[in-house]
């Protein structure tokens, strides 16, 4: 049987193989484009596994072409400003959850 001080060490060694394959999957999510499209391809939006948005395309026929790229900047720029709030409210939560528990050093919620 193993003493009390190897089974601490195994279980530490494997809750920081657990976050460094947890942050190599986000990493990986992050390189993954997907496309959300509505209005029968009128609205299109580019955004990464992990969630954040790289653009949005507008057809010309819903706006002033004018004004058609700045839109889709100012969109996509709130878009991303309102995911960045929503992982720091997510992040400020976690930190709450987490910071009563008896986590070796180092060791991250979520994974």
């Amino acid at each position: 049987m193993k003493s009390m001080e190897e089974m601490i060490k195994a279980a530490q060694e494997a809750a920081q193989n657990i976050q460094k394959q947890m942050e190599q999957a986000q990493a990986t999510l992050d390189t993954i484009e997907v496309e959300g499209v509505s209005g029968g391809g009128l609205v299109k939006v580019r955004a990464t596994a992990k969630g954040r948005i790289l653009g949005v395309a507008i057809d010309d026929s819903l706006i002033v072409p004018a004004d058609k790229t700045m839109l889709e900047d100012l969109i996509t720029a709130a878009f991303n400003d309102a995911r960045d709030k929503a992982d720091a409210a997510s992040n400020a939560e976690m930190g709450k959850m987490s910071s009563g528990l008896p986590l070796p050093a180092g060791f991250k919620l979520p994974f």
